[in-house]
């Protein structure tokens, strides 16, 4: 059984009580962990319970796969159903599943906490095939779920945001469910009572600083501005960001303008294709970003990303100082952009 979309929610309150075993996987590892928490919670509510939850390694079951069906069939001696977590399970579990969901014994709740699992992954393709079993993918908040799991969270604290402070949130948050939820925690802390969250106030709390100069570091490169993109070069190398971090943030940026510029070069207006970015153009940097299409024609856009991939590449590998190497990539398209004209 694939549980998705709005069958998400109703599942994860009262799971169908034929599901013998669960498997939550995804690249989103904060959402994948809040899932199993919160299945795990439809049966035990105190989950450091010892009498009724058990959490097994994947390298246990790979010892012993029998381990998994004794687990499900314990008896708590406290009474009440239990729960068997198997953490970081991959392929290696698919032996110990299998035994197990051919066979299903007992009534405790069997929940595998998987990684990023491709369509290929045994276990994966177990989980969808057995009718005793469930399976849900975690991916990262964006769009629509990401503004709402983020209005919910101000609302249940008595607050709201105004639109650009809602917009800034949703471009910076979105990447892991339980990181972004500690940020949001951070800004409900920060506002101290019910209230209007400002786009000021959301700057302030949310989001990593250092990321908020990278983002001002690609904008001036794209600009053609040596001085302000040197003068932020040094300060976060100067508080200790790595040159390699550096060089793929302002990647990022040069690959969503080749995006943006692809796209108009196939028909879009500029607007149709920043609306197809995502996360969005923050609204702050929204018109230098269409300066910044104007300035770079396609094929210069690809030099410049063959620029900044070659730095990389130099800096790994030739012994050189890479501070020096990812300044000289800097300068080079800023040069670059001074010599398309506006």
């Amino acid at each position: 059984m694939i549980v998705k979309g709005n069958r998400i929610e109703p599942f994860l309150k009262a799971p169908d009580p034929g599901c013998r075993a669960i498997l939550v996987y995804g690249p989103d590892q904060g959402l994948v962990r809040e899932r199993i928490e919160r299945l795990a919670k439809s049966v035990v509510s105190d989950l450091r319970d010892p009498f009724r939850v058990a959490e097994l390694a994947q390298s246990r079951l790979t010892a012993d796969p029998a381990l998994l069906a004794d687990e499900a069939q314990a008896i708590a001696m406290t009474g009440g159903r239990r729960v068997v977590i198997v953490r970081d399970a991959a392929d290696g579990s698919t032996p110990a599943a299998t035994s197990y969901l051919n066979n299903p014994a007992g009534d405790a709740l069997v929940l595998f906490e998987g990684g990023d699992l491709g369509k290929q992954s045994s276990l994966r393709k177990l989980f969808e095939s057995k009718d005793a079993a469930a399976i849900l993918a975690c991916y990262a908040d964006e769009g629509e779920s990401l503004t709402a799991l983020i209005v919910a969270m101000l609302k249940e604290n008595g607050l709201t945001a105004d639109p650009d402070a809602l917009e800034f949130l949703s471009a910076n948050l979105g990447g892991d469910r339980r990181l972004s939820r500690m940020e949001l925690t951070k800004l409900i802390l920060y506002m101290g009572k019910s209230g209007k969250v400002t786009l000021d106030d959301a700057i302030a709390c949310v989001g990593d600083s250092a990321q908020l100069s990278m983002d001002d570091l690609a904008l001036a490169t794209a600009d053609g501005n040596h001085a302000d993109a040197q003068h932020t070069l040094d300060r976060l190398l100067a508080d200790g960001e790595s040159p390699i971090s550096i060089l793929r943030s302002v990647v990022s940026h040069f690959m969503r303008l080749h995006l943006a510029k692809s796209l108009i070069s196939q028909g879009s207006s500029t607007e149709q294709a920043l609306g197809q970015l995502r996360p969005p153009v923050f609204f702050k940097a929204a018109d230098r970003f269409r300066r910044q299409l104007t300035r770079w024609p396609l094929d210069r856009l690809s030099t410049a990303l063959e620029v900044l991939l070659d730095a990389e590449i130099d800096c790994k590998t030739t012994g050189l100082p890479a501070q020096e190497i990812t300044a000289r990539a800097l300068m080079r398209l800023t040069q670059a952009a001074g010599k398309t004209g506006r």
